[in-house]
């Protein structure tokens, strides 16, 4: 199953992804913090609909029950987030190795997740607009595969972790690059207002059996700058839930963004930064592919 949220008529709404959207909550954060029984009635609308024919299915969308895409803005799957993204930065060794070499320094890779938080104010949604502020000239992309917790949940253990996620989300991590040298650290630098695509859906769990084997992929105007797989994490889905709930309080809702494979902008000789009228797509397989466009302030 693939939740979306969607705006029609200025009003978000939740909605089941298929032929046709198929509201039935008041939002994405109430679906997931009700637990199994919304699920168990998502799955009964899921098969509800597709047990319809195409006349009947037609009946349905005059009434509302269900909505036709071009009647619909899909918008981030969790518009405001409750709490700040967790990010994982560095947790891929290429990534790693790229980014030691374009600043000739010494190759070290992390003992413990190394984690950063994202503000709800950088969140957009597919089709969204990143802003190349005016404080950067150096903007840069990053695909990665993001966690979405289903339970609330402290000092989780590895063998548990994949009891508490709901689902996943396709997340492109944007960087000016200048700030996060400037300021010392990665909060500034990747936190400005719209930094924080995420979408274009959660996909459950179950419809992602494997995590640890999926393929990323960033286009940028359409040329591939990252093609990378979740197998080559340093610390896997499982150890950063461990780690990262250690005397801290995880809640539904709350977004892990698990780093990014090779191939950023920074990196490349000569290096290659975003400008307005770009378009950057992020693309995880099983997932989907999130895409947005670079504007002026």
């Amino acid at each position: 199953m693939r939740f979306v949220t969607f705006s029609r008529k200025n009003q978000p709404r939740l909605g089941l992804m298929g032929p046709h959207n198929s509201p039935f909550m008041a939002s994405m954060q109430a679906f997931i913090e009700a637990g199994a029984k919304a699920l168990q009635v998502a799955r009964k609308a899921e098969k509800y609909v597709a047990g319809k024919s195409a006349e009947e299915q037609k009946k349905l969308v005059s009434v509302g029950a269900l909505v036709k895409p071009n009647q619909a803005k899909i918008i981030s799957p969790i518009p405001v987030p409750k709490k700040n993204c967790v990010m994982l930065g560095i947790n891929y060794k290429e990534h790693v190795d790229e980014g030691a070499r374009a600043r000739s320094l010494e190759i070290k890779y992390p003992e413990w997740p190394v984690f950063f938080t994202k503000p709800a104010t950088s969140v957009i949604g597919h089709l969204g607009k990143v802003v190349n502020h005016k404080c950067t000239t150096k903007l840069d992309w990053e695909v990665e595969l993001a966690v979405i917790i289903g339970r609330k949940g402290r000092d989780i253990p590895k063998d548990k972790a994949y009891d508490y996620v709901f689902g996943y989300t396709v997340c492109l991590d944007m960087t000016a690059r200048e700030l996060q040298r400037q300021h010392g650290q990665w909060f500034k630098g990747k936190s400005l207002d719209t930094f924080c695509p995420l979408g274009p859906w959660i996909v459950h769990k179950s419809a992602l059996p494997d995590p640890q084997q999926v393929r990323l992929i960033c286009r940028v105007n359409g040329e591939v700058m990252q093609d990378g797989n979740t197998r080559d994490m340093i610390f896997d889905i499982p150890t950063t839930i461990e780690s990262l709930s250690a005397g801290l309080t995880l809640e539904p809702g709350d977004i892990i963004s698990t780093g990014t494979p090779s191939g950023v902008g920074f990196a490349r000789v000569p290096p290659v930064f975003l400008k307005p009228g770009d378009k950057v797509e992020g693309e995880v397989e099983g997932i989907g592919t999130l895409q947005v466009e670079i504007v002026a302030p």
